[in-house]
């Protein structure tokens, strides 16, 4: 099979490296995702490059190198300020934790390709001539839609558990089938998933839930056993029933597929926001009562926020991505009394940070279930109305402005600015001067004594 390749800056600039180990008497071809893609009819992003060179002679050849994995025959070259990964053909040696080789021993093209993941993985191209080099398969998988381990399913899962989550992945983004031994193979090595490192499984995580397709990943994941080694607390939401009046689609589990299918209907999302989904209504499992009303789930909010917490945590998160996808747990009820809001609250529930992904979870969560998006259009209404001036106003009135009035600094000066805030944000001052009269009339003479502790 021939293919013409992309005239795009990464493409060009991974050629001229192939060219230049060439022109040194070494082959080089462009190897795994990127050959993949490109059978498919996708642009890669990125090229990896595989060849006969040692990282020495790699290192030697290039001005600017990192040599991330040279132990293991793998050099980062920078190329027009891109990286690209130029690996030595290679043979791995035993695998004694599951995660990664004792060793590598430089070997052939072919014995490189043998020891890769998947056969739509192990496909080779000349960038020169366009011709695909096969010795696998994938061109037949790729074909036919169809995830299939490189010889032995169960040697491959042995070598790298995180192999298991990759053939999940790649289902969900691309759209393909688990060939059945292969899938036979993730049952059955599914409890030694615990063996990989918590960074390494958040991140293919991450790549299943906002690249597409993460509704059929969250489901292979279930059926071959992993969901509840990685994230048995998700798995619990599996058989806990609805109210049918606000949740006609089901139990939440399904109510959470739902959504996750939904996000994928625009291609990639924002990673925070897909956990956003998976995680907004944990606690559901944890909180379920029923009485002669229905059924309740008192106190989810809060106990899905603590859930959430304790697996971001165990998945090593980022401070920052942590603080975002617990809010958007913590917040997204608050849609439900949107249009009671008092203008001070409903200011400031627009401005509250990452407000986008808010309403965009919201969205996702009122179409997975009744599909009333009253108080989503409310919210997109009511800011295409306000002026950034009005809900983001400028402070009327600051700490020293207090001093200066004779009011001594305390917890006090904490709760006179936020009113004063929110008497701004409803309308009821506009000025320096009457937001310091409006504050001598509430809090007077006897709290500049104190500062009313």
């Amino acid at each position: 099979m021939d293919i013409s390749l992309p005239a795009t800056p990464a493409c060009e600039a991974a050629r001229g490296i192939v060219r230049r180990l060439r022109g040194e008497g070494y082959e080089a071809f462009f190897v795994g995702g990127c050959v993949r893609d490109l059978v498919r009819g996708v642009v890669p992003e990125e090229f990896d490059i595989v060849t006969a060179a040692r990282p020495d002679r790699i290192v030697f050849l290039f001005p600017h190198t990192v040599p991330v994995g040279a132990q293991f025959g793998v050099v980062l070259v920078v190329e027009g300020g891109r990286r690209f990964e130029v690996a030595t053909y290679r043979t791995d040696e035993a695998y004694l934790d599951g995660r990664r080789p004792s060793g590598v021993a430089f070997a052939t093209l072919e014995e490189d390709v043998r020891r890769r993941d998947f056969t739509m993985n192990g496909l080779v191209l000349d960038p020169e001539t366009g011709r695909v080099i096969d010795l696998v398969g994938g061109l037949a998988d790729i074909g036919c839609r169809l995830i299939r381990t490189i010889g032995d399913p169960l040697r491959r899962f042995g070598e790298d558990r995180l192999r298991m989550l990759r053939a999940a992945r790649f289902a969900a983004n691309l759209g393909f089938s688990v060939e059945e031994r292969t899938l036979e193979a993730m049952r059955e090595c599914a409890p030694a998933i615990g063996e990989v490192s918590a960074e390494r499984i958040r991140e293919e995580m991450t790549k299943l839930l906002s690249r597409g397709g993460a509704r059929r990943g969250m489901e292979l994941l279930w059926h071959t056993g992993l969901l509840g080694e990685i994230l048995p607390e998700a798995e619990k939401m599996i058989g806990v029933d609805q109210p049918p009046a606000f949740h006609p689609e089901g139990d939440v589990w399904e109510h959470t597929l739902r959504m996750l299918a939904l996000l994928g209907e625009g291609g990639a999302a924002d990673p925070r926001l897909a956990w956003g989904v998976l995680f907004h209504d944990l606690g559901k499992a944890l909180t379920r009562s029923e009485d002669e009303k229905g059924i309740h789930f008192y106190g989810h909010v809060q106990k899905g926020e603590e859930l959430a917490g304790e697996i971001l945590e165990r998945l090593r998160f980022s401070r920052a991505d942590r603080e975002t996808v617990l809010a958007l747990i913590r917040h997204h009820m608050r849609f439900m009394s949107v249009e009671r809001m008092r203008p001070n609250r409903l200011k400031r529930f627009l401005r509250m940070d990452d407000f986008p992904l808010h309403l965009e979870l919201h969205r996702l969560d009122c179409l997975a279930s009744h599909g009333d998006l009253s108080s989503y259009d409310f919210c997109v209404r009511k800011l295409a109305e306000i002026p950034e001036e009005v809900l983001r106003p400028p402070r009327l009135v600051t700490g020293d402005d207090l001093v200066a009035a004779g009011y001594s600094p305390g917890p006090l000066f904490g709760r006179i600015l936020r009113a004063v805030e929110d008497a701004q944000l409803n309308g009821e001052i506009a000025t320096h001067d009457e937001a310091m009269r409006w504050v001598g009339e509430r809090w007077g003479e006897a709290s500049r004594k104190d500062g009313g502790c």
